[in-house]
């Protein structure tokens, strides 16, 4: 074996360590990242030839965890890992969309990148190593790739930036972004903050910069050593120079006239649709089929072209638009009247529908992945069906773009969705996208800040967001930042910069960048088009709902909280489950109970208010503790030859002796109370040894006058003694009482 191992010295001391030859030989490129007890094994392997009919880039980038890695077994029936999590497809988003812009243009092989953890130390966040453990196993192969580039987590904790911190650290941070970029430039952006301001990221992403060119720098170290400085000879395309001017003399100037006109998005594309169709007539029928690829690609390159040039020489955009101006929106609430909260949000061709549905802790979304095992209040769910595109297709379920889009709205609206007492139901907002054309995504985080509003939702702050584009000119440095980018502009454009905030700064953002050398001053300038651009779309919102409801929908399921000392929470769920389950099922409610450190949260969910009064009274019975000198209103739940034993609080009985029963003298305790009556008196005593309780009625009764004690005769000694001593002998109450299944005396 051919072992070679690189270390990449953290500022703090922390080692990251790459080892190559040891593991997964007959792949193209393998490399084993270490960084503390954490492990990655990243493995790329690329096919001989591309596949006759492909015009792009086929990069499939996976990233798994093994549980095994953590000590830890799988949920589910079969006890093996199975499909991806949305955890493992957020961070195979984060690789691919690193890796993708890197492959030569002309390179069309099938690229398969696989990231592994094999080994999980608890407090290290695996998914900061995985763009360089990918981009490690390309460096070491011979798959053409303009890398290297390495990917870092940063989080700033009381206004320090820290390189990749740890689960724990990561709690305490206002912002927390990963980074991705090679030695010379950024390529990826995502994170989320909590209103932090434009110039602080901008300085996260600089931070990021620095460190990631140290581990670039290594990675060539690890290349050269390698022997794979020179990769392999492709030849994927065709070339025709007569053709590909004769595209350019024919499509040009028409291209420039149709993205000139100002057309809705479907006839721009059904007339550059046209415009190509008329070109290859052009071409001999028996030599349209072999060239179409060809033909299709040259075209795609005009049409790019003439919407850039038209963008920077004439500072219009393909709808008739200048590049900082917002298309039309418009807004409404409340348009689901069964929903908890919905909203539709419009701008230009792009609408989301969203809904709010609030629950109990029950429905809160379970986490169970290697490193993560908790629960989560507040979820988005994102939707685009092929119809919103105009698309003749069936959907398929929730794809990769799908999780990704969601999260990033997720991420926008979290920090603003208030949890515990402010807000004590799980949270689902689900946006279906109903028309597309460019950002729908951050249509996603304004309709969904209308729906939460519109459901009572007591959030901190509205938030909107905008996605910026930028179009460049490499020959002589002249560029345009896009405000509110089409979907044309975004594939056609340089740049997709989307960023969400309230009024006061910055929630999350997300930048992909498609060219190489962006200056720091540009980023800047667009993120000050992007802060006015998202004021403008949030003011705009505003005219529709400028504040959460007072309250929430009279259909709404309401939720009571109370909080008890976590000593009472085994009284509450009972042997089995017993006592909580007749509660839920005598009072129709849902009860959930929490316990965090010494108290118990419990949570009463409900749509009548009588049972849920109920069911917090039999609570309150249960977690109260009786207090001597209190009366208290109960029930007879059985009668011996000396008393009765009367339940004043849940589970909670004290004797009423025959001689607590009334001023006279009572010689059948049968004549005054019943099994079942309720009966009210006054707790008299509670032996501090045993907690049993002596109750009283004629304390609550006024005393006849001239009332005489009766004389009491002396205690017979032994055996002697009378049965109806056995009401003063507290010792002997218990015996008397455990017919009855226990101790009636708590």
């Amino acid at each position: 074996m051919n072992i070679i191992n690189k270390v990449i010295t953290l500022d703090d001391g922390r080692k990251i360590e790459i080892e190559t030859g040891k593991l997964a030989k007959q792949a193209d490129g393998s490399v084993v990242v270490k960084m503390g007890g954490t492990m990655l094994l990243a493995a790329v392997t690329c096919a001989k030839e591309a596949k006759p009919e492909a015009d792009f880039m086929p990069l499939s980038v996976d990233y798994k965890e093994k549980y095994a890695a953590a000590g830890r077994y799988p949920g589910g029936f079969l006890k093996r890992e199975g499909r991806p999590s949305d955890y493992e497809i957020l961070v195979s988003r984060l690789i691919d969309r690193a890796l993708r812009p890197l492959f030569p243009d002309d390179f069309h092989a099938e690229v398969f990148v696989n990231v592994f953890l094999i080994s999980a130390e608890k407090q290290i966040m695996p998914d900061a190593l995985a763009g360089l453990a990918a981009s490690a196993a390309l460096a070491v192969s011979d798959i053409p790739f303009n890398g290297p580039i390495s990917e870092v987590r940063v989080g700033r904790i009381n206004g320090e930036f820290i390189i990749n911190p740890s689960f724990s650290q990561l709690e305490e941070a206002d912002l927390d972004i990963m980074v991705a970029a090679t030695y010379d430039n950024i390529m990826m952006v995502e994170g989320e903050m909590k209103e932090v301001s434009e110039a602080v990221m901008l300085d996260a992403i600089k931070f990021a910069h620095q460190e990631i060119k140290k581990h670039c720098k290594v990675q060539m170290e690890l290349m050269e050593e390698a022997g794979k400085t020179v990769k392999r000879a492709y030849n994927h395309e065709d070339n025709d120079e007569e053709i590909r001017k004769a595209v350019e003399t024919f499509c040009y100037d028409r291209c420039y006239a149709i993205a000139r006109s100002g057309e809705d998005k479907h006839t721009r594309s059904d007339a550059f649709e046209a415009l190509k169709e008329e070109f290859m007539q052009t071409i001999p029928e028996e030599e349209r089929e072999e060239k179409a690829l060809m033909i299709s690609r040259y075209y795609h390159d005009v049409e790019k072209r003439a919407m850039r040039r038209m963008i920077l020489d004439e500072g219009i955009r393909l709808d008739g638009r200048s590049t900082t101006d917002i298309r039309p929106i418009w807004c409404e609430v409340d348009y689901l009247p069964m929903a908890h909260g919905s909203a539709i949000f419009t701008r230009g061709e792009t609408q989301s529908l969203t809904t709010v549905t609030l629950g109990t802790k029950l429905d809160m979304k379970e986490m169970d992945e290697v490193l993560i095992q908790d629960t989560e209040q507040f979820v988005l769910h994102y939707n685009f069906p092929p119809f919103s595109t105009g698309e003749a297709k069936p959907s398929r379920g929730t794809g990769r773009r799908e999780i990704g889009h969601g999260n990033l709205a997720l991420r926008a609206l979290k920090a603003m969705v208030p949890v515990g007492e402010a807000n004590p139901y799980a949270t689902r907002v689900v946006s279906d996208i109903l028309e597309s054309n460019g950002s729908s995504s951050m249509a996603t985080v304004c309709a969904g800040t209308l729906a939460l509003m519109d459901a009572g939702v007591k959030i901190k702050k509205p938030v909107s967001g905008i996605a910026m584009g930028l179009i460049t000119d490499q020959g002589n440095k002249k560029y345009a930042i896009l405000s509110d980018i089409l979907g044309d502009e975004d594939h056609l454009g340089d740049m997709d910069f989307k960023v969400t905030g309230t009024r006061d700064g910055i929630t999350a953002t997300q930048m992909d960048i498609k060219v190489d050398g962006l200056p720091y001053e540009v980023l800047e300038q667009a993120l000050e088009q992007a802060r006015l651009g998202r004021l403008h779309i949030l003011n705009e919102m505003m005219k529709t709902i400028s504040e959460p409801r007072a309250d929430y929908k009279p259909h709404v399921p309401r939720i009571v909280q109370i909080t008890i000392p976590n000593t009472f929470i085994g009284a509450v769920i009972g042997t089995g489950g017993k006592v909580i389950q007749e509660i839920q099922k005598k009072t129709g409610t849902t009860i959930t109970i929490t316990e965090e450190g010494e108290f118990g949260i419990i949570d009463i969910f409900g749509e009548n208010k009588e049972g849920m009064d109920a069911a917090l009274a039999i609570i309150k019975g249960i977690t109260t503790v009786p207090e001597v000198g209190e009366v208290y209103t109960g029930k007879v739940v059985s009668i011996l030859e000396f008393g009765a034993f009367v339940e004043i609080l849940p589970g909670k009985e004290g004797l009423l002796h025959v001689s607590e029963l009334d001023w006279k003298k009572i010689d059948k305790v049968e004549d005054v109370v019943k099994v079942g009556e309720e009966v009210t008196v006054k707790l008299l005593e509670v032996d501090e040894k045993n907690g049993k309780m002596r109750l009283s009625r004629k304390a609550l009764i006024e005393k006849p006058e001239g009332y005489v004690e009766p004389e009491r005769k002396p205690r017979p000694s032994g055996g002697d003694r009378d049965r109806n001593s056995r009401g003063f002998s507290r010792g002997n109450d218990r015996g008397n009482s455990r017919g009855r299944g226990g101790d009636r005396h708590r």
